[in-house]
């Protein structure tokens, strides 16, 4: 450690430990078994009623030990732990004077937060039992003894990602063991910038969610020690583990909150300890269901609320809210009710338990409609006194829209009372201000903040921006431009030349729309538009969608129009371009199955009739069964349907993580636009005219989720009105941004452009060539020349979602092409490896540091999609005797073997039958008349593997029926072990003892399978 950084971890032990703090700094603490033994001295202060006078033996402190490294084994495990019940972790003990039994010892109580028996103890420099090289963690917080924060500190020279990467090296190397299994946060900071992170010990951190803290008026805190003021201070740090963290059950992972969903739940108790309603404004994609969430447990521990309500559409059933809560509530006190039964929300509400209840607006009203009725009988009379001595607090998410003026005012009389009034805690990330308010109806509330009365917390897309907790907007304006309006002005002789030319874009698309409308006539709706969007969905988003990155990681879309009508007649229009065969061959030879579309939108709801509209859905229905065939396909299942396209397009689920489970697009009109979260959704498009500034934001923010480092912007296409779509959205994001365009928007075409010549540039002077990197030894060259190639992947990967890039003016724009590029891909991983076996880089030592973990974004080598290899062979082979065959033309016969060249370099065991078998087609094509093209690579493959079978059993003596029993069996990956004859082995003349026969059987079977039989059975 540098003195400069012990400095710094001194002053943060200062901040921490002086003034009124409940931190103690415990340097005796250095060793596991140190830390041990004050886990032990904790136990026993804690429990001294449970333990009978009687202090944990020797004996018993190895069952708490075995206890607590079982229970630390993953990180996911520890927070189960810590977890606790109500709130408290336990260890069961089986005492070794069986007079006293089993008893269970208290750990760590997350409700004795700053009191009770809780103690908060600061370590530092301590010394994990490790391996070959010894490690020293910096900072480390101890909460009854358990190491729950650890920090990492570098000085101002080193950048705070230093720190994070010494952390992910730690945990590669396993570090984290013992006691220290039990982190769950993680910080890092080089004195002026600071982030934290919910720990995983033994899986992976992605450094997109390392966060910033914020203060309650969303400026940032950077410094190391304003974040232990602010983040680190007791109550703060102990509340951070114990209530603002979330078990996510679904993806076995610990959530820790962000600073603005803690300040938001802050402001929230504080007002409702006064009795006091409000809003929480917080930008779409910042996480508000986890927040609100949060909020509706947290709200339990106020005595003054029976229960705490959440309160969806029941159209939202079907969406994502009730599954997010299941998984978080999987571990905590939370009741979520997803019955149909009334009846079962009625015992709910009346029992005496304090729990909260996620429940639909129309049970509540039906339960309303009950209570309200004349002449009640004795039991409703009574259920209804019950119900109304209850005091209830409603958390609505999405309350732009969830519940109305109405339901609110109706919910409110019927449960609240002048004495008790309802408290109301709405959260939105687009509130409904006096420039767009509602309709007006009687004296109900037109905006939000007169419907919830204050504002409690904002955090707009500004500052979730800043703080990178979503993704900016990339937008393309398509549809009629200046020329093409002017030009159809002149068409249709609207004004004079001189007039035409002098009025706006927007002037001139308004006067364009008027003069088709009043014709009956639409400048968009009609087939033409239709069929230039679809062909720039299909063939012109490739970038947008990450088709590149193969089958299985590509991202997806959603195209909405203006009506149920119009979505069918894309519906359609997709199926028609793919039965033309219309889909660029260089997409199809990556993903042969691309698009695969679907559409949903609300049954009977169709202007020209229910009965057009469920044959329409119907056929859509049968199509999806035939993607996917253990999916709901009935009229009947519209529901169900519904929810497993949801989950498929979410695909947070590890089954939709595969291409054979995926959608590429799905048709809407509304339905999707509000509340649904799908970070793999990177596109949206709009075929319709400009909605409300609210409607757009809430459209536009379903493709703004974090998800892998390729996606860096939500694509947004907006396919007519490009000068009222501009003014619009400029707008919308005035009112919901406090900035505008600009302040959210991807770096223009030019910028990006710029960014990437100077990488290239860069690149260029380490290692002009590929040979010149491979020609590089020195070690920190070799680093300079990882990092270069890791700039050039970034600035390319971004370069190719814009509508400009053209890889063909590649070499012209910039002196480099896709393939030069991909030249230097085996020196990059050839550079990283010798670095790595240098051992762990030493900041101190080293001024370079490698990025390990990078993973490379744009360079994919093209990979052939083996099904779409054998479709094009099969082409060619006749379906019957007397089927006239074409001669394969010179350009179709180097097309397909172009791409059995490709596929060869992938498989060249496969690839090289496929090329012979090709041979054989080209020469006697009849002579495969009704063949299948994959049967006859599989028998081809078959005779392959089992010539290579019978020599090995011939060599070795083993018979045929081990060997192929073996291979059936085998996985690709375990060691094979053979019983052989070793007699019949000696008769053969050989000389080997049984011993080293049996060895070298072993490794000549595992050999043969792993090189020569494996690649033979993978496509």
């Amino acid at each position: 450690m540098s003195e400069l950084e012990a400095k710094i971890e001194k002053s943060l032990i200062n901040q921490l430990t002086s003034g009124i703090s409940q931190w103690t700094h415990r340097p005796d603490i250095k060793t596991d078994v140190q830390l041990w033994a004050n886990f032990r001295d904790k136990l026993n202060k804690n429990n001294l009623g449970v333990l009978n006078g009687v202090e944990i033996t020797d004996g018993e402190m190895q069952q708490i030990k075995d206890y607590m490294l079982e229970n630390s084994s993953t990180s996911y495990k520890a927070a189960l732990w810590l977890a606790g019940e109500h709130g408290i972790s336990q260890i069961p003990l089986v005492r070794e004077d069986a007079s006293l039994g089993q008893i269970n010892l208290m750990a760590l109580n997350n409700r004795e937060i700053a009191g009770g028996r809780s103690s908060y103890e600061v370590i530092n420099q301590f010394l994990p039992e490790t391996g070959e090289r010894e490690r020293r963690f910096d900072v480390s917080l101890l909460i009854n003894g358990i190491p729950l924060i650890h920090i990492e500190l570098k000085n101002p020279d080193h950048p705070y990602m230093d720190a994070f990467r010494q952390i992910q090296n730690y945990c590669r190397e396993g570090q984290f063991r013992s006691l220290f299994g039990f982190v769950q946060m993680f910080v890092v900071s080089n004195e002026a910038e600071t982030r934290y992170i919910a720990a995983n010990t033994t899986g992976e951190m992605g450094e997109k969610f390392l966060t910033r803290w914020v203060d309650e008026d969303n400026q940032t805190v950077n410094s190391c020690l304003e974040f232990a003021k602010a983040a680190l201070n007791i109550p703060m740090a102990h509340l951070m583990i114990g209530r603002y963290s979330v078990i996510d059950e679904t993806n076995k992972r610990q959530v820790l909150l962000r600073p603005y969903q803690i300040h938001a739940i802050s402001k929230i108790r504080e007002a409702s300890k006064e009795n006091k309603s409000g809003y929480v404004w917080h930008t779409t994609g910042s996480g508000k269901t986890l927040t609100s969430y949060t909020v509706t447990k947290n709200l339990l521990d106020i005595p003054s609320i029976d229960k705490a309500i959440f309160l969806i559409d029941r159209r939202d059933l079907d969406k994502q809210t009730s599954d997010s809560f299941q998984s978080y509530a999987h571990n905590d006190d939370v009741d979520v009710d997803k019955t149909e039964s009334t009846k079962d929300l009625e015992n709910k509400l009346c029992n005496k338990e304090k729990t909260a209840i996620v429940t639909t607006i129309q049970k509540m009203q039906n339960i309303i409609r009950k209570c309200s009725a004349k002449n009640l009988s004795e039991p409703i009379a009574k259920l209804k006194k019950q119900l109304q001595s209850k005091r209830l607090a409603f958390v609505i998410d999405e309350c732009h829209r969830t519940v109305s003026p109405q339901t609110k005012r109706e919910l409110g009389n019927f449960f609240g009372s002048f004495e008790h009034p309802c408290l109301w805690y709405g959260f939105t990330g687009t509130p409904i201000f006096a420039e767009n308010q509602r309709e007006m109806l009687g004296d109900l509330p037109r905006t939000t903040l007169k419907l919830y009365e204050r504002e409690l917390h904002k955090y707009t897309i500004k500052e979730a921006l800043h703080d990178g907790a979503v993704l900016g907007f990339q937008i393309q304006s398509l549809g009629n431009g200046l020329e093409s309006l002017q030009e159809l002005a002149r068409e249709n002789k609207l004004f004079s030349e001189e007039k035409i030319f002098s009025m706006s874009q927007e002037e001139l698309e308004d006067a364009v729309v008027g003069h088709y409308e009043k014709n009956g006539k639409s400048l968009y709706s009609n087939s033409a538009h239709r069929e230039k969007v679809v062909d720039y969905i299909i063939n012109k988003s490739g970038g947008k969608l990450n088709l590149v990155a193969g089958e299985g990681n590509t991202f997806e879309g959603i195209l909405t129009c203006s009506s149920i009508k119009e979505a069918q007649a894309y519906y359609k229009l997709f199926k028609q371009f793919k039965a033309e065969n219309k889909v660029k061959e260089s997409i199809l030879s990556r993903l042969p199955d691309f698009p695969k579309v679907a559409i949903t939108y609300t049954v009977g709801e169709n202007e020209d009739g229910a009965d057009v509209n469920k044959e329409a859905m119907k056929e859509s229905l049968e199509d999806y069964k035939k993607m996917f065939p253990d999916a709901p396909a009935s009229l009947d299942e519209l529901g169900a349907y519904n929810a497993d396209l949801n989950k498929r397009l979410a695909r947070k689920e590890s089954r939709y993580r595969t291409r054979d489970q995926q959608l590429d697009l799905v048709i809407v009109v509304d339905r999707l636009l509000t509340g649904f979260d799908a970070p793999c959704l990177s596109t949206i498009f709009l075929d319709r005219p400009p909605m409300k500034p609210q409607h757009l934001i809430q459209a536009f923010s379903r493709t703004n989720r974090i998800f892998t480092p390729v996606k860096r912007y939500g694509q947004i296409v907006t396919m007519q009105f490009p000068a009222s779509y501009a003014r619009k959205i400029d707008e919308a994001l005035v009112l919901y941004s406090s900035g505008g365009t600009a302040e959210v928007s991807a770096p223009s075409w030019k910028e990006t452009k710029t960014e990437f010549k100077k990488a290239v540039k860069v690149l260029k002077e380490i290692a002009p060539s590929s040979d010149k990197a491979g020609e590089l030894t020195d070690l920190e060259d070799l680093k300079e020349f990882v990092r270069a190639y890791q700039a050039v992947d970034r600035a390319f990967s971004s370069l190719q979602v814009y509508d400009e890039f053209e890889e063909d003016k590649l070499q012209e724009q910039f002196g480099i092409t896709r393939e030069k590029i991909e030249s230097y891909v085996g020196f990059y991983k050839n550079a990283l490896e010798i670095i790595r076996g240098e051992g762990p880089i030493d900041p101190e030592e080293s001024p370079i540091l490698v990025d390990f973990d990078y993973r490379l974004e744009s360079v994919k080598f093209f990979e052939v999609n083996y099904k779409y290899l054998m479709e094009l062979i099969q082409s060619h082979i006749p379906e019957c005797a007397d089927e006239a065959v074409a001669r394969i033309s010179e350009k179709e016969e180097k097309r397909v073997s172009k791409y059995i060249e490709l596929y060869k370099k992938q498989n060249p065991g496969i690839g090289s039958i496929v090329e012979q078998i090709w041979a054989d087609i080209k020469n006697s094509p009849h002579d495969f008349t009704g063949q299948n093209a994959f049967e006859i690579v599989e028998r081809k493959l078959g005779e392959k593997i089992l010539e290579k079978l019978e020599a090995f059993s011939e060599k070795w003596a083993v018979t045929m029926a081990e060997l192929n029993a073996v291979k059936d069996a085998w996985d690709g990956l375990s060691a094979i072990e053979l019983t052989g004859n070793y007699p019949l082995f000696k008769e053969k003349g050989n000389k080997q003892n049984k011993l080293r026969y049996k060895k070298e059987l072993r490794e000549a079977a595992n050999k043969m399978f792993k090189e020569e039989i494996g690649p033979l059975t993978r496509f």
